[in-house]
């Protein structure tokens, strides 16, 4: 099988890659901590320029790379595979947003069942143990076999004593679904994290946040570490769900905004309830269109996403085009990594 030299630019360093693997696989095997977060080709965190030589995708140009960017020279490095000798531009970092990624034992504290197919889960750690994160990033939970399924940190790093997950029911999940099955209160697990380069800075700019479903999981730590240490900006927060059940934490949100005066929330349904008031009471349609008819110009925005693959394309596809500059918009796309 053809093997090829990739050298990745600026640090000057040399990696083979063979035909089959992916270039972003190799780097990590090489040491090379490149950033990346879904490896399914979703979240485009391991987006990077092809300086000379060329790339193919096995299943078509992935989802987090538009044709347009493809065409500028980018490429998603979790789902390229070299075709020729490389050079590639990538910004290679110490540690996941410079702190250390650990692997630690926990057990399962508590298990709230917050809808039928929600559950928060929060997880204690060894006392002995200290577990640094950013806001909106997410660890991995380990399993038998070498699998690992990843959940996005719900609490915020200054109530760091108690993780917060939140997970969705996933069909023919066998963790997932084990959880739900059964009270695993007291079970014990191993996590690896925190990883993913979505992450909250704070800022005066006005931001918008934005969920789909569970996308609310870094979307809360997010808002907890601006609302709970105090911002001066103004915050718009948008969930988007299919019904009013589906806004798992609705209560809570309401709760901040009667708190925060700069805090706005709107809850968005694709599905119309048929009665007053809850018809009355949400926004109605998919939640970027509701965000694009109340903010036509968001030229004076910072944005934060974390939802579906399509919502994630979406706002993508569309936020530019009302004037979002391209470094003022922050996205995770919940999307399984290939197991």
């Amino acid at each position: 099988m053809s093997s090829y030299r990739v050298r990745f630019e600026p640090q000057g360093r040399i990696v083979q890659v063979s035909a089959a693997e992916a270039v972003l696989g190799a780097a990590l095997a090489a040491g090379l901590n490149l950033p990346h977060s879904c490896k399914s080709g979703h979240c485009s965190s391991c987006r990077a320029r092809l300086v000379s030589g060329a790339v193919h995708y096995p299943e078509g140009r992935p989802p987090g790379l538009m044709a347009e960017e493809e065409t500028a020279g980018f490429a998603l490095l979790c789902r390229a595979r070299a075709t020729s000798d490389l050079v590639v531009e990538a910004r290679v970092i110490r540690h996941v947003t410079d702190v250390e990624v650990k692997t630690l034992p926990c057990r399962i504290e508590t298990r709230v069942l917050l809808a039928p197919d929600v559950l928060r889960l929060t997880l204690r750690l060894p006392l002995v143990e200290t577990f640094e994160f950013q806001a909106g990033q997410y660890l991995d939970v380990l399993l038998e076999g070498g699998g690992r399924r990843s959940f996005s940190i719900a609490s915020p790093p200054h109530d760091s004593a108690r993780l917060e997950l939140h997970i969705r029911h996933a069909r023919g999940g066998g963790f997932t679904s084990g959880l739900f099955a059964q009270e695993c209160a007291g079970a014990l697990l191993r996590i690896e994290g925190p990883i993913g380069q979505f992450v909250y800075a704070d800022a005066e700019t006005p931001v918008i946040f934005i969920a789909g479903g569970t996308g609310f999981a870094p979307v809360k730590a997010m808002l907890r570490a601006a609302l709970e240490r105090g911002t001066a900006r103004d915050i718009r927060f948008y969930w988007g769900a299919r019904t009013p059940t589906d806004l798992y934490e609705e209560q809570l949100v309401r709760g901040w905004e009667a708190r925060y005066p700069r805090f706005h929330f709107a809850g968005v349904l694709s599905e119309t309830p048929t009665q007053a008031p809850e018809a009355d009471r949400y926004a109605h349609g998919w939640v970027h269109e509701t965000v694009l008819a109340r903010h036509p110009d968001l030229s004076g925005y910072e944005v934060y996403a974390a939802g579906p693959p399509a919502m994630i394309e979406a706002i993508r596809a569309q936020f530019p085009a009302r004037g979002l500059a391209a470094d003022r918009l922050h996205f995770d796309s919940f999307d399984y990594a290939p197991r």
